[in-house]
């Protein structure tokens, strides 16, 4: 089996550009579905605090080289001292001294205390118990506040990104910061699998619609998490690693973009 690509990020440790993200999946069902995606040879495992299934997700390792594992702060525990506590009890949950990268799942700025919560990131990266620290769902007058507030650039923004959705003016100021782009929800949902250019891509290839979306991400330079529930959507998601796309094809996908595309879109919070 072909190896994950990885990617490097501005704090010298590198992510892989392909993971399985664990959204929707229930805790009971957690253990076996990252130990399945596991075996299959993802190497990186997305889980956060909203999604209620850490402890599961946890479980599913045999040790904590298995892969790199994700969790992200919920927006009810913004602030110094509650972003420490949560993250001790997502530690907790998931049974680990430490996670590989932790994010702010959502500025939530009429709050203001995402300043505040991204110090409390940096003091946990500067224990050990958080290796890499990154953003979700940050704008750039978001990122321009942290960064300028302590000089530390995030190693990571996850954000909504596929082909309807790309996000341009974020991923351009990513490139400028040496900040990861992580796509969640990076098949849209489907939104794109009808599209002329992407059925006739998957047809040159042989194969499907989903996986020339993700290979799309790969080419790109995306890191991108998509959610499969399945073993068969694992097994498909997973069958991009020994292929790419020629630049015309990218530039097809590329020119999807819509003005509208987002199929989820922002917490106003």
């Amino acid at each position: 089996m072909t190896d994950t690509p990885m990617l490097d990020m501005n704090d010298g440790r590198r992510i892989p550009a392909l993971g399985l993200g664990t959204y929707k999946i229930p805790d009971s069902q957690a253990a076996a579905a990252v130990r399945e995606g596991l075996d299959l040879g993802y190497r990186l495992i997305d889980t956060a605090a909203a999604y209620d299934n850490e402890r599961g997700v946890g479980s599913g390792f045999v040790s904590a080289d298995d892969a790199f594992l994700t969790t992200k702060l919920w927006n009810d525990r913004q602030g110094h001292s509650e972003a420490i506590a949560a993250f001790e009890e997502s530690l907790a949950l998931l049974g680990r001294d430490h996670v590989d990268l932790y994010l702010i799942h959502w500025p939530c700025a009429k709050q203001g205390k995402f300043v505040d919560t991204w110090k409390a990131l940096i003091e946990l990266r500067d224990s050990g118990r958080a290796k890499s620290i990154g953003v979700s769902n940050f704008l750039p007058e978001h990122l321009d506040a942290i960064i300028d507030a302590t000089g530390v650039v995030p190693a990571v923004n996850q954000i909504e990104l596929h082909p309807h959705h790309q996000q341009r003016d974020l991923t351009a100021y990513h490139r400028n910061r040496g900040i990861v782009t992580q796509a969640w929800t990076p098949l849209g949902r489907g939104a794109a699998f009808e599209e002329d250019a992407i059925r006739r891509i998957a047809e040159k290839h042989g194969k499907s619609p989903a996986q020339v979306i993700i290979r799309w991400h790969i080419d790109k330079g995306h890191s991108a998490i998509p959610k499969a529930a399945s073993l068969e959507h694992r097994k498909s998601n997973l069958d991009v690693l020994d292929w790419s796309l020629s630049d015309d094809e990218i530039a097809a996908i590329d020119a999807l973009e819509k003005a509208d595309g987002a199929v989820i879109g922002r917490i106003d919070c």
